[in-house]
């Protein structure tokens, strides 16, 4: 089964803690793109503070692993995230843009790779 992915890796003197601005926000439009936004506030609440805390700390966090569409992975080994599918038909494209406007506003280095090589800028 091929995965189709774009890697949002962060570079020069960035790192976990820099995401902390802004990561509610990525969740929160994440979620509601792959349409799995809790109906109870308190549940994204609980969903954001289990990531915040890593990243308060400059520590990887869990990120979205949960059955969906579309997957939010911080992998072991590298200063990076992820937002993977399993299928073609499914556009990363739009929810790729949110989360590089929001991780431009917080001033967040980074770069944008494809498996599809699509252009991200």
């Amino acid at each position: 089964m091929k995965v189709y992915s774009n890697h949002f890796v962060l570079k020069g003197k960035s790192d976990y803690k820099d995401l902390a601005p802004v990561f509610p926000d990525i969740l929160k439009a994440f979620l509601e793109e792959i349409g799995q936004m809790p109906e109870d506030e308190e549940i994204f609440q609980m969903f954001v503070e289990l990531n915040m805390i890593d990243l308060r700390q400059n520590r990887k966090p869990e990120g979205y692993n949960r059955k969906g569409k579309i997957r939010m992975v911080f992998p072991m080994d590298r200063k990076e995230f992820y937002i993977k599918s399993f299928s073609k038909a499914t556009d990363l494209s739009k929810i790729t843009q949110v989360i590089m406007n929001y991780l431009n506003s917080a001033n967040v280095k980074y770069e944008v790779t494809s498996d599809d090589d699509a252009n991200f800028s």
